[in-house]
């Protein structure tokens, strides 16, 4: 074949695969054999598609070719057998052996008999050399790698795995100018030729009257920018007459936009735009001119041809037939300027930490500083992006669940935590709205700082909110949603009442998109089958039924002045699509070129300044110029970005915010941006309240303390730390919100009207001591399910104990609380989850344990083996790892329930791959027993404390030692040799909270930076210990006086106490002589010697029972549970009448709390 045959080729291959003729592409690459497919190849190893891969690599090389592909077809079949014997299908396997392997026998017969004896395994991973096989994913995985080394090293594909550098539609590229070409030789050119077929060279026929222009001058050979790449054929193609169904089309819709301003983004689909008469001119189609290859000229589509044209185009240009597309030649300038990709805003100037993976943001349309966020947890975060700080936080909560229908109540019952499908906000910035993925909308009103009221709650959809829009139809703000149910529903933003249902999907609606031309304002929304719809704020039905490029999940979105309408989405095999959509035809205009081809997760895109598009594609975010097809420029944001990250402009386009892979965001600036942050930054250092230091640090930790002090910064509460009078002039705009609160109180009356909530009394909460017919052994650990449903507790003689809530009338969720006892629950066994004790003495051993993610299994140690136990049988499933040394500390790997970290008491940390049935590494850093382990996804880190009262960062990349620190023990006070130290990452997971008997501290990591301290009063004893709330907005600390703290995380100040006396039996002496007489004749427990003398020693210590242990509810930031010593659970929550334990302590100044040394006060904060 000759070179120019194989171009030629290769110009079929790039037609075929932009018509998507998938099938056809792979066949043609094979019968060629001159382009080898990698990526294809890589998806049919991946998928098992075993016949295939032989099938393809066929085109190419044939097993006895090489050395090489020998390799290459003998992994292949080897991957085929052993996934055979995995799935226990021997007859398959034996076929396989037989059939593909035999014939490697002639090579290597040894090979060849011990692939045959894993026949006669039970598990061919007894096999040692198979010892290390994974699961079929990541077995296939590795494969694969040796596959493309061997497949570059194979010299038979030299020059076969790289595809020629071609423009886009190169073919249709040719045959134009070929027609061109033509045109110019027809001894009379029409000015509108007439072309219908490539079978036969064009030539125009004898016309009358005058002749075209010359050659010179001809508008088809003239300097005229190429508009894109062809469109596909058959479609909209340049040979192709319109379809006669797009003469119903949009056409009709569109008059002259309006500048009455309108919503430019809504997550959602093509603008309509309709005359004073739509509903006629709906209903009748434009009559066809001679010419089906022409615009149809009539008066409905007039004001398009009246349009201002494009600079530098004649008027012979401008009227060009639409079947001929200008060709752009070398050397040919172009006719209007490409605007510069330096007004994009690529460079980071911000990292937030969300904590969680974002799915949603809007910049407010006013200050357009701010951000909202919504998250796959429910999270709901405003971040004020030029002081990093986040102003609101709220976590996902049903504001009324008795309101809610039964459905909605059960499916919250099994899990009460719902993803963010779309945060927005109202036009005018007073509101914004929440879409979840359980059937809520929720509406709330802000007037800035943190003043953030609920508005409304809507039960708005059966099944997932997959998106929701603010529009403005008669002046008046209407809410539109749609969801799983297929349908698309207008509420009142007022008062939440229903005004409008469309239905008429066949398909989940995935966005909806209003806008507003002239006085006419209509809706369209998206399905998830590709099907795009309009609809006018009447019961008429759908006005447009169109598919999306692709059959794709699409989105839609105007151009900031509301003339373009473009679109984005990505099908079910992860290929993706932006295009620009032509209002009038119901037609694609123009497709982009460059997203992904194997997308994964839907493409978001944006759009700003009437000049640029943005879509999140490939770990990257890609721009284009809204008139050029070809990508402009592209960012990677300094790596760390997902494959389909989330995007958002803001008003002005010289901020884009972009979700990270490690739950965060990153802001990108242009110039104006960067010097918007630092005028910021300018004027935050110039501010007298606020400490430049406020800007350098994590969104919601600031240092104010001098560099001189010993004990670190001060945590500054950012919910109030950021006064409306400082963020209202740093968007350059002087506008207030509606109803805005000036902030004028003078904070030092605020403090002192501020007071400590004290309770004493049983009357002032809720608690319940769960009920418990065993043993009354101290508690040593305790920890919620994760489902918040049940909670497990480790006591001192090694025994697992484990209450359930049950769904009932009383507890409709299942979860726990305080309002219902739950059952001391155990299988019909009888049997008891027992740590292995054998010989060891409990006085010197450090009792651990860890849950599984989903609840099922619970690894334990108390001293001896480490034990692995089944939740719902409390079988034993398998021990490891005895004495010595001894386990003091478990944890599971976030990502991998097979790797487990073992703190242990010879100070080292052994890290256990539960696979192999071995330790992969150890960890050595502490000089005493490890007591805590903590990991942060988002640095990628792991955090470890031990008896020495260090800290530990160690990179999970190497496991390298990052940093360490020694906690700042407080003069006067005294610390015990092994006395433990544990941590727990904020839900920044920037953040780390250090418990130790002497303090409770706040450390930033990776450089363990002492942000804070919080000392216990001398009179309350030491701290016995502390944690997060699930929220991270409060910390649960607990004394040996039997005192609970409750603290403000972001201070570490005290607003609420709870003294024993609240919770505790004025009589504990009564309560222990009830339980030795419910441990009579007939109880399993035999009343030995022992065990009277442990219960002795409490009655005659009853005075010092205090908490142990603390826990709180994964899901209900407001309950938490304490582990006594006497053997007692303690399920505790604040009264119905109030929602939080006590009110948090005003900061002094604006600049952080005071330290408050008082004698009788725990607020000695530092």
């Amino acid at each position: 074949m000759t070179s120019l045959s194989r171009e030629l080729v290769f110009l079929i291959l790039q037609f075929l695969d932009e018509e998507k003729f998938k099938d056809t592409v792979h066949k043609l690459e094979k019968e060629s054999g001159f382009f080898f497919n990698m990526r294809y190849f890589e998806d049919c190893v991946t998928n098992g598609e075993w016949d295939e891969v032989e099938k393809y690599l066929s085109g190419y090389t044939k097993v006895d070719d090489n050395r090489y592909s020998m390799k290459i077809f003998f992994e292949i079949r080897k991957q085929k057998y052993l996934e055979a014997l995995d799935r226990n299908d021997h007859a398959k396997a034996v076929e396989i052996l037989v059939k593909d392997l035999k014939v490697f026998s002639a090579f290597n017969e040894e090979l060849f008999k011990e692939i045959t004896l894993l026949l006669t395994l039970g598990n061919f991973r007894e096999n040692e050399q198979l010892s290390k096989y994974g699961d079929t994913k990541s077995a296939r995985a590795i494969m694969l790698v040796e596959l493309k080394k061997l497949i570059e090293a194979n010299p038979l594909f030299r020059d076969k795995l790289q595809f020629p550098t071609l423009k886009n539609s190169r073919l249709r590229t040719l045959i134009n100018q070929s027609l061109n070409w033509q045109h110019q030789l027809c001894k009379n050119p029409r000015p509108n030729p007439d072309i219908k077929t490539l079978f036969v060279d064009h030539t125009c026929g004898t016309s009358s009257g005058a002749h075209a222009p010359s050659p010179v001058t001809n508008p088809l050979m003239g300097s005229i920018p190429k508009v894109g790449g062809f469109p596909p054929l058959g479609v909209h193609g340049p040979f192709q007459p319109p379809q006669g169904s797009l003469t119903t089309s949009l056409a009709g819709w569109m008059v002259n936009p309006s500048s009455v301003p309108h919503q430019t983004v809504s997550v959602g689909p093509i603008g309509l735009t309709v005359s004073s008469n739509a509903a006629s001119m709906l209903k009748r189609p434009r009559s066809p001119t001679n010419n089906p290859a022409m615009d149809y000229q009539t008066a409905d589509s007039e004001h398009v041809l009246n349009r201002s044209r494009p600079f530098g185009l004649s008027d012979a240009v401008n009227n060009m037939p639409v079947n001929i597309l200008p060709v752009m030649y070398p050397g040919q300038n172009h006719a209007h300027t490409l605007y510069s990709s330096d007004d994009l805003p690529k460079t980071v100037v911000v990292n937030l930490n969300q904590g969680s993976a974002v799915k949603s943001m809007d910049f407010h349309p006013v200050r357009q500083i701010l951000l909202l966020v919504g998250t796959n947890i429910g999270d709901i975060t405003i971040w004020e992006v030029g002081g990093r700080e986040r102003l609101v936080y709220r976590s996902f909560k049903v504001w009324d669940i008795g309101k809610r229908t039964m459905n909605l109540q059960a499916l919250l019952a099994n899990e009460c935590t719902a993803s963010v499908n779309r945060v927005i906000w109202s036009p005018d910035g007073a509101l914004f709205g929440v879409a979840f993925s359980k059937h809520m909308v929720q509406i709330y009103s802000y007037h800035g700082g943190d003043d953030l009221q609920n508005h409304l709650e809507i039960e708005a959809h059966v099944g997932n909110v997959s998106d929701l829009a603010f529009s403005h139809p008669n002046k008046q703000l209407y809410i539109v949603t749609c969801g799983e149910d297929k349908t698309i529903k207008v509420w009142e933003a007022i008062n939440g009442n229903k005004v409008y249902t469309f239905e008429g999907h066949e398909a989940p609606v995935y966005s909806v998109c209003p806008h507003q031309k002239e006085n006419i304002q209509f809706i369209f929304s998206t399905a998830i089958d590709g099907k795009i719809k309009a609809w006018l704020y009447d019961n008429l039905g759908s006005r447009v039924d169109y598919d999306a490029p692709g059959q794709s999940c699409t989105t839609m979105a105007y151009s900031a002045d509301g003339t373009r309408l473009f679109s984005c989405g990505t099908n079910k095999e992860g290929e993706s699509y932006i295009v620009e959509w032509n209002e009038s035809e119901g037609a694609i205009k123009r497709e982009y070129n460059g997203l992904g081809k194997q997308s994964v997760g839907i493409v978001q895109f944006d759009t700003t300044k009437s000049r640029f598009l943005a879509a999140g594609d490939e770990f990257q975010i890609k721009f284009w110029e809204m008139d050029n097809v070809k990508i402009l420029t592209t960012t990677d944001a300094e790596g760390g970005l997902p494959a389909s990250p989330c995007i958002r402009f803001n008003k002005e386009g010289i901020l884009l915010a972009v979700s990270t892979s490690g739950n965060g965001i990153k802001i990108l600036a242009n110039a104006d941006g960067v010097r918007l942050f630092r005028s910021i930054e300018s004027r935050a250092g110039d501010s007298s309240r606020v400490s430049s230091a406020t800007f350098a640090k994590g969104p919601m930790i600031s240092t104010f303390a001098g560099s001189g002090s010993t004990h670190g910064a001060t945590i500054m509460d950012a919910d109030r730390s950021a006064p409306m009078t400082m963020m209202a002039g740093l968007n350059g705009d002087s506008r207030s919100f509606p109803d805005a609160k000036p902030n004028h109180t003078d904070e030092s009356e605020k403090l002192k009207g501020w007071k400590l909530t004290e309770i004493s009394e049983s009357s002032q909460l809720r608690s319940l001591r769960l009920p418990d017919s065993l043993l009354p052994v101290r508690i040593i650990r305790l920890i919620y399910t994760n489902s918040g449903g049940a909670i497990l507790a480790l006591t001192f003689n090694a025994v697992h104990k484990l209450w359930k809530w049950q769904r009932n009338d009383r507890n409709p969720s299942g979860k726990a609380s305080s309002s219902v006892p739950p059952q001391l629950w155990q299988p019909a066994s009888g049997i008891l989850m027992t740590n292995d004790i054998s010989e060891i003495n409990l006085e010197d051993a450090v009792p651990c344990f860890a849950l599984s993610k989903n609840d099922s299994y619970v690894m334990s140690a108390s001293g001896g083996k480490i034990s692995l136990f089944n939740m719902m049988t409390f079988k034993t499933m398998t021990t490891f790892m005895p004495p010595p040394p001894a386990a003091t500390f478990l944890a599971f790997h976030p990502q991998d329930n097979n790797i487990i970290f073992i703190g242990m008491d010879d100070s080292s940390i052994q890290i256990y791959n539960v696979r192999v049935d071995g330790v992969k590494s150890t960890l050595k850093g502490h000089q005493k027993r490890v007591t805590g382990l903590a990991f942060s996804k988002v640095l990628n880190v792991l955090v470890s404390s031990g008896a020495d009262s260090q800290l530990c960062v160690w990179s999970m990349d190497g496991w390298e030692k990052q940093a360490s620190k020694f906690l700042q023990i407080p003069s006067g006070r005294v610390s015990s040799p092994l006395g433990q130290t544990r941590v727990q990452f904020h839900q920044d997971q920037i953040h780390v909270l250090a418990v130790h008997e002497t303090q409770i501290a706040i450390y930033e990591t990776p450089k363990l930076e002492c942000l804070k301290q919080w000392l216990p009063r001398e009179s309350s004893g030491s701290v016995t210990d502390a944690t997060y709330s699930c929220d991270s907005q409060s910390i649960y600390a607990s004394t040996e006086d039997g005192s609970v703290c409750v603290l403000t995380a972001t201070t570490l100040r005290l607003r609420c106490r709870i003294s024993p006396a609240a919770y505790l039996p004025s009589n504990p002496r009564y309560v222990l002589l009830l339980v030795i007489s419910s441990m009579g004749t007939g109880n399993q427990y035999i009343f030995t010697f022992s065990t009277f003398a442990f219960l002795l020693m409490l009655l005659l210590d009853s005075s010092r029972v205090f908490p142990v242990v603390i826990a709180a509810h994964p899901s209900e930031p407001n309950q938490f549970a304490l582990g006594l010593t006497d053997g007692g659970v303690h399920v505790m929550e604040p009264p119905e009448s109030e929602r939080n334990w006590g009110a948090a302590p005003p900061l002094e100044n604006g600049a952080g709390p005071s330290i408050n040394s008082a004698a009788g006060s725990d607020q000695q904060a530092r």
